[in-house]
């Protein structure tokens, strides 16, 4: 898109759907600043035949919100509301926040997350669990890979139908809210990390590269298998190989073993310096295959 205003054929293909990602998430970024351009897209797709449709939901929407209003507050209803300002039928910044940010942290993962931060630090501190940070090392690189599993998808979204068929969805849809969930849990895990002593464990944020690369490697698997399942191969493939050694341990000795376990995978720049590499890969094949998200779970 070039110029102040939006070409008129860039506003036609959004109305009707051709228009390709790329431009119309540049278009929609253009018009969260431009009213002009929003009013011209409004009055497109107005004219399609969704039009229609748009306009008894608004009405729908507008007329349940004053019964809403009249029911809480006990009082009459306000006078004729003043005319609506052009209402564009796209993800824009309220409808894109809250398709972005709720799946991801609502229901139980961030309680989740919440729990195990906070059970380490109690097990270390006032249980005196000597395994409490390499236990918290060992899961910390999953929780963030099962709340991507459970933020995007039908089963975690109710409005997934809907926001699946703008194009804002996809992988774009995905990345945003694999986002949230990594601005939560990294920080709180690596801080409950850094306050629960060592135990010959790692430093509390080495599980950070596993994690990030656990978490694009669900992203690139779940084009083809689906994010749940995908999340399934890698947080399971991750959790056998750190713990599955421990269980076995004869002397039971669960702390040194899996403080050993946990140095062997990812203590020392080389180990560090394989994960960095195994991100690198996982980002690159899932920018090759990122159209694959346009296809997943939108019927």
């Amino acid at each position: 898109m070039t110029g102040r205003h939006a070409p008129d054929h860039l506003i036609a293909g959004y109305a009707d759907g051709s228009l390709p990602d790329a431009d119309a998430w540049s278009l929609e970024m253009h018009l969260e600043s431009c009213a002009s351009c929003a009013g011209r897209v409004s009055r497109a797709v107005r004219a399609t035949a969704a039009g229609p449709v748009l306009a008894d939901l608004r009405e729908a929407v507008l007329a349940d919100l004053g019964q809403a209003v009249l029911a809480d507050f006990g009082r009459r209803a306000p006078a004729a509301a003043p005319p609506a300002p052009a209402v564009v039928p796209s993800p824009l910044r309220a409808p894109r926040l809250l398709w972005a940010v709720a799946p991801a942290v609502r229901g139980a993962w961030l309680p989740a997350v919440l729990l195990v931060a906070l059970g380490a630090v109690l097990l270390a501190h006032a249980a005196g669990f000597s395994a409490a940070r390499p236990l918290l090392l060992a899961v910390a690189p999953v929780v963030p890979v099962a709340g991507v599993a459970l933020s995007y998808g039908r089963h975690a979204d109710p409005l997934h139908e809907l926001a699946a068929s703008t194009p804002s969805a996809g992988l774009r849809l995905a990345l945003v809210r694999t986002a949230v969930v990594l601005a939560v849990s990294l920080p709180l895990l690596t801080v409950a990390g850094a306050v629960v002593p060592s135990s010959g464990a790692p430093g509390a944020a080495a599980w950070l590269l596993p994690g990030l690369t656990l978490t694009l490697a669900a992203l690139a698997l779940g084009g083809r298998l689906g994010l749940r399942a995908a999340t399934a191969v890698t947080g399971g493939g991750w959790l056998c190989a750190v713990l599955a050694p421990v269980l076995a341990a004869p002397d039971g000795a669960v702390s040194r073993h899996l403080s050993d376990q946990l140095s062997r995978y990812v203590g020392g720049g080389a180990a560090q310096g394989g994960w960095a590499a195994a991100a690198v890969l996982c980002a690159a094949l899932l920018a090759a295959r990122r159209t694959a998200y346009d296809r997943l779970e939108r019927h």
